[in-house]
């Protein structure tokens, strides 16, 4: 088996390198398996080092021009050479236990992708409160979310990857799309709920509880055109770090 770990990334210096630690440690249950991996971080269009310490922690750069989360996780998919494909945000430190867990997911016949839960450890009770929902949605959707997303290469590539006409919940439109393609194959998703996935709680600091819910309460009311307008996706893409 040959897996590609797939991170886009925009301006993360601050969190990558712990991130690539994380997921360079994590690794070594695969080297176990006898499976072969590679890291592979798209740099979206950063005006920071994003490239350049990604390259010095031994992952494939490839670049993406346009500032779009679901372009940069195309960019990183369409050039992975595994089998499967890992999606992991670069501000999210994978442990041994989940990637053990990816692993066994991985060698069922019948699933063709899926995801984790999250956890983002202390944080303020609203947080927490949607952190669960999210976890309850996600497990009862089998919707994956974008900081921990896997699925075959050879399914990404016939479903085209993410939607470039989304700039937010491209990962659940996927996550649609590839469930109504794994029924036709007898396939599912998967979402592995003993091990979550770590994930930063920098929005929680860097946007009001107001900033988060806008969006939304734009999506509900625009029927979901919200999605495909980055300035109403704003605090994906606003720059704050």
């Amino acid at each position: 088996m040959h897996l590609t770990i797939a991170i886009p990334a925009f301006n993360e210096e601050k969190l990558l390198p712990d991130t690539l630690a994380a997921i360079k440690e994590s690794a070594k249950v695969f080297e176990t398996m006898d499976w072969e991996w590679e890291l592979v971080v798209c740099d979206n269009n950063s005006t920071d080092r994003t490239g350049e310490l990604a390259r010095a922690a031994g992952a494939r750069v490839v670049f993406e021009p346009e500032n779009h989360i679901a372009r940069a996780r195309n960019a990183a998919g369409q050039t992975a050479r595994g089998d499967w494909i890992l999606f992991v945000d670069a501000d999210s430190l994978p442990s041994s236990e989940l990637f053990a867990a990816t692993g066994r997911a991985m060698q069922q016949t019948d699933i063709l992708g899926g995801g984790s839960t999250l956890t983002m450890g202390r944080v303020p009770w609203w947080a927490a409160f949607w952190i669960h929902l999210w976890n309850g949605i996600s497990r009862l959707m089998r919707w994956p979310a974008g900081s921990y997303f896997f699925c075959r290469a050879q399914d990404f590539r016939e479903l085209e990857g993410f939607s470039k006409t989304l700039y937010a919940s491209e990962e659940l439109e996927f996550a649609e799309r590839l469930k109504r393609h794994g029924r036709r194959q007898q396939q599912r998703l998967h979402i592995i709920t003993g091990q979550p996935l770590i994930t930063s709680d920098r929005k929680l600091s860097l946007y009001s509880p107001w900033e988060m819910v806008r969006l939304l309460i734009a999506t509900v009311f625009t029927g979901g055109r919200a999605l495909g307008d980055p300035n109403a996706c704003g605090w994906w893409y606003d720059g704050r770090r």
